[in-house]
């Protein structure tokens, strides 16, 4: 749970660990996206040598490292959610059946619609960013990653690693063409996340009771007034 701070003492929140995952996933996310959506409407090739003409090679091959980059670094997150700091496992383990965390969530949204005067101080995340991060961000690359290997298994062939491990996806999903639509569509979800998420850090960095940006750069929460 996000406990109210007191005084303007600096809290030590997020580990380099965590913010050097943070930064790297964000620019395999931007990756991913764009050269999902060039993998989706391919660019046209205007005649001359095959060889001369490997772009959308080049562009599958980035797709795949940034899509390994995400899974390797989901993977490492979960594991220093359980050897890092007590912030660590939040991003994890909303807190769902705390009627406190709940009024805090509802109190978030009357702040960001401008409807309560003043916002709440936050060490953590607060109630509700936890809330979207988890359904939104964890959920959706845990479907992008799940997915995604899943047609990486065709392109290696039948047997392959990823075909034994994620081939049993695309049946459910109702054929090939039905996956890669909820791929794409997957894509989409994320995106969205992530321009919200630009937005109301850069509108908490302005407008809330404590630093945002510079705490995913240098791990301290700081405070902007003394009051609880």
């Amino acid at each position: 749970m996000s406990y109210p701070a007191l005084t303007q003492t600096p809290v030590y929140v997020y580990e380099k660990p965590v913010r050097l995952w943070h930064w790297i996933n964000a620019l395999a996310l931007v990756v991913l996206a764009v050269t999902g959506y060039l993998i989706g409407n391919p660019p046209v090739v205007t005649g001359g040598e095959t060889s001369d003409h490997f772009l959308f090679g080049y562009i599958r091959f980035t797709h795949f490292s940034a899509g390994y980059v995400l899974a390797i670094g989901m993977a490492g997150r979960a594991y220093w959610a359980l050897v890092g700091n007590q912030y660590a496992h939040r991003l994890f383990v909303p807190e769902v059946y705390s009627r406190t965390w709940w009024q805090g969530v509802w109190h978030e949204i009357l702040w960001y619609l401008f409807l309560v005067p003043e916002a709440r101080k936050h060490v953590g995340h607060n109630p509700l960013a936890g809330l979207a991060i988890f359904v939104f961000f964890v959920l959706g690359s845990l479907f992008m990653i799940i997915t995604g290997f899943a047609l990486y298994g065709e392109g290696l062939g039948s047997g392959s690693w990823a075909d034994r491990g994620f081939g049993w996806v695309i049946p459910l999903l109702g054929g090939s063409q039905a996956t890669h639509s909820w791929h794409h569509l997957g894509m989409w979800y994320l995106v969205v996340f992530m321009m919200t998420h630009v937005y109301i850090v850069l509108r908490e960095q302005f407008v809330s009771r404590q630093s945002m940006t510079s705490t995913m750069i240098d791990g301290w929460r700081t405070w902007k007034d003394d009051r609880p």
